[in-house]
């Protein structure tokens, strides 16, 4: 049976709009009722009707109806831990060069939110394999996964702490969203492919600086890399242009680092003639006023 992808489905996803931009996410159900400030509104009159079309309530109101993207979901979703915002979301896809067909490694399910842009990203030839030490975490995450993506036969959750061991091998990324990572640099380092790549997703600087003194005494990572991003949306209409008084600014530091080979111990003698004399005075921050 053909569906028509331009019609509300039962079970479907449905993204409710009002005129001043508020949203609200439905599941949709046979009678079934969203119920807001602006009045009822029947489930029944969206399922086998438009998406992206207009409804009203039972108060005359009208609404906007349209299925939600993967941001959408994850900023209405039920949470349970802190989840990870939609601009870190595709950073981890670009930075950790997740592709489609990719073996990946994730600790951490939390509230799905993570998981479900890995499972979009490596598609239905990929695989992630998730390790969760909270096993109560596990139904609102894989509902949320459900929710969003439908059955996800190529996902596979371990119950086990991803600190001691990933008894995978030959794995193309690991994303790692855990309070330690430093902790599992070891075991990363084994289960990765040459050339994989570690991504890790932590909130405070600290941590961070923790993580890269680990990667670098591991000595098999390589091209480790620290981003910060802030999202500030803007206002725009045919008077005014001005960035929101509102912005998505810090929620977590991106660190990439690449596994290589272990990189040869050098002697003095080796470092005096890479250096021929030179002396480097550079202060961190400042620069000769040249293009780099």
């Amino acid at each position: 049976m053909t569906v028509d992808r331009n019609c509300f489905q039962v079970g479907d996803l449905a993204l409710i709009q009002d005129r001043k931009g508020r949203r609200n996410l439905l599941s949709l159900a046979d009678g079934q009722v969203f119920h807001s400030h602006l009045g009822r509104l029947d489930h029944d009159k969206l399922i086998g009707q438009g998406v992206g079309d207009w409804y009203r309530t039972d108060k005359g109101h009208v609404v906007l109806a349209v299925r939600p993207t993967l941001g959408d979901f994850v900023l209405q979703m039920p949470r349970g831990p802190q989840i990870v915002y939609p601009k870190d979301l595709g950073l981890i896809v670009t930075l950790g060069d997740i592709f489609p067909g990719a073996t990946v490694i994730e600790g951490g399910l939390g509230s799905g939110a993570l998981t479900s842009a890995l499972l979009r990203a490596v598609g239905e030839k990929g695989r992630v394999i998730n390790y969760e030490i909270q096993e109560s975490w596990l139904p609102k995450g894989q509902s949320n996964i459900k929710k969003i993506l439908g059955d996800t036969p190529n996902l596979e959750i371990k119950i086990g702490d991803i600190y001691e061991g990933i008894s995978e091998r030959d794995v193309d990324r690991v994303v790692l969203d855990v309070p330690e990572p430093w902790q599992a640099v070891s075991t990363v380092g084994d289960c990765l492919v040459m050339g994989g790549i570690l991504l890790s997703f932590l909130p405070t600087v600290l941590q961070v600086q923790k993580l890269v003194l680990a990667l670098e005494a591991d000595t098999r990572f390589q091209i480790i890399e620290t981003t910060e991003t802030l999202l500030r949306t803007w206002h725009v209409t045919e008077r005014s242009v001005r960035p929101d008084h509102r912005m998505v600014a810090h929620s977590g530091f991106l660190t990439t680092a690449v596994r290589c080979q272990p990189r040869l111990i050098r002697t003095p003698s080796d470092l005096s003639a890479d250096n021929q004399g030179e002396i480097d005075v550079s202060v961190e921050g400042e620069t000769d006023g040249r293009d780099e």
